[in-house]
């Protein structure tokens, strides 16, 4: 129990951990994406600024476009505009001069943008290239009364940043990595911290209902004693003391079911196994139709149809009184909770080295939200209870408990209305596994 709420715990510590490192991961990279991305806009919207003073000289001076002049170096003959500014920034940036109608004037450096001419203010990103587009006015004023001169583009390569980006998030990936390790082993090592004290109460709270139930057997015992004696001797009885002493007689009885049922429980807490040698071969089939023969009684007087399927011989080890009260358990629950007129069947199904036992009825059936939660102690569906009284909670968690005990295991499969099956599966015995 304890493990497995142990991992739970890790799990949900992990889970959470991971959440929280996703979410600063992505806030951290955009946050820092936006900003140089900002700085870069920053940068060549300056730019675009500084080249709009260019743009009239270049307008007036026809000869630019056609004998590629004016130029302060041309060493390359390419016919671009070669001025200082292509030199900035490692060759990363690229201008052109539009006139009004859009139409290409000028251009330098490395780095031209690709993409259509947009003649309004833009900002775009196409093929790791960013370009800001501007209008301009005379001496750099925009208005209504303003005629316009012209656009300018300014781009410049984003690579470097895209790279370092990527490399930024491949570091976020082997950070993650080493912070998931680190706290797989963090939460383990606190997991098992905080569940140590409550793994001890939970053991110290075991131990006393072990040594509360064996001290209250004497004194329940001289008082189921007592009062048969005195019940066996009626005439010594008042009249009006007959149903004190037969309610006395109930209470008394029911105590003492729960003082052995958390007896045994008790036991298989403590250990997990019952040593081989002190088992039996034990036949199975004989077993549970005994059993089946028992319970007819009470299955008519509720018009139950009480069916026996086993035709196989099998044979087990284990103890007999604790497989008796493990199949007794799980058919009492079917009898119990099958309404009248309904089916209580048991099967039995023989496999190379297990036995499972089913026990199917057409019940009120256990809804799939409760499932989980059936074996636990003293825990009773609420619709169960109006079903049956008297039952304390303990026999599924008994029936479980001595399962496990022969290396077993029980499955439940359930439908509102329908019904349920509880199936058993024990290994077989092996000298008579053939």
């Amino acid at each position: 129990m304890f493990h497995a709420l142990g991992k739970r715990l890790l799990f949900s510590y992990l889970g959470v951990t991971i959440a929280i490192w996703i979410a600063s991961t992505i806030s951290v990279y955009h946050f820092l994406s936006y900003n140089l991305y900002k700085k870069i806009d920053n940068e060549i919207l300056l730019l675009a600024k500084a080249a709009a003073h260019n743009l009239l000289g270049i307008k007036t001076d026809k000869k630019a476009i056609n004998t590629k002049i004016p130029r302060i170096v041309d060493d390359d003959d390419d016919g671009d505009l070669d001025i200082p500014w292509q030199y900035l920034h490692e060759n990363r940036q690229g201008v052109e001069w539009f006139d009004a109608n859009g139409q290409l004037l000028a251009k330098a450096g490395n780095h031209i943008s690709k993409m259509p001419f947009i003649a309004k203010f833009d900002i775009s990103q196409k093929n790791k290239i960013r370009s800001i587009t501007i209008p301009v006015y005379p001496h750099g004023l925009s208005g209504k009364d303003k005629k316009l001169q012209g656009y300018v583009r300014v781009s410049e390569s984003t690579e470097d940043l895209e790279a370092e980006l990527e490399r930024l998030l491949g570091g976020f990936e082997w950070g993650g990595l080493i912070v998931v390790i680190l706290s797989s082993l963090g939460g383990w090592w606190l997991t098992r911290q905080s569940l140590q004290p409550i793994e001890q109460s939970f053991q110290k709270l075991k131990q006393f209902t072990a040594d509360a139930s064996h001290e209250l057997r004497s004194p329940l015992t001289v008082v189921k004693t007592s009062v048969e004696v005195m019940m066996n001797h009626p005439e010594r009885i008042h009249p009006a003391d007959v149903n004190k002493l037969a309610a006395i007689a109930s209470a008394t009885n029911q105590m003492s079911r729960l003082v052995e049922d958390l007896l045994l429980l008790a036991r298989t807490d403590t250990t997990t196994t019952t040593p081989i040698i002190q088992w039996l071969s034990i036949p199975l089939d004989e077993l549970l139709e005994d059993l089946v023969e028992s319970l007819e009684p009470q299955a008519a007087t509720k018009k139950i149809h009480l069916k026996s399927e086993i035709s196989a011989e099998v044979f087990i080890k284990g103890d007999a009184l604790q497989l008796k009260r493990l199949f007794s358990n799980l058919l009492q629950n079917a009898i119990d909770y099958t309404p009248n007129g309904g089916t209580v069947t048991v099967s039995l199904v023989k496999l190379e080295r297990l036995v499972t036992i089913n026990i199917k009825d057409t019940g009120i059936g256990i809804a799939a939200e409760h499932i989980p939660l059936i074996f636990n102690r003293f825990w009773r569906e609420d619709k169960a209870r109006t079903q049956r009284e008297g039952g304390l909670g303990l026999g599924l968690a008994i029936a479980e408990a001595i399962a496990k005990t022969h290396g077993g295991d029980i499955t439940v499969s359930s439908e509102v209305g329908v019904g349920s099956c509880f199936g058993v599966s024990l290994p077989l015995s092996c000298e008579f596994n053939s």
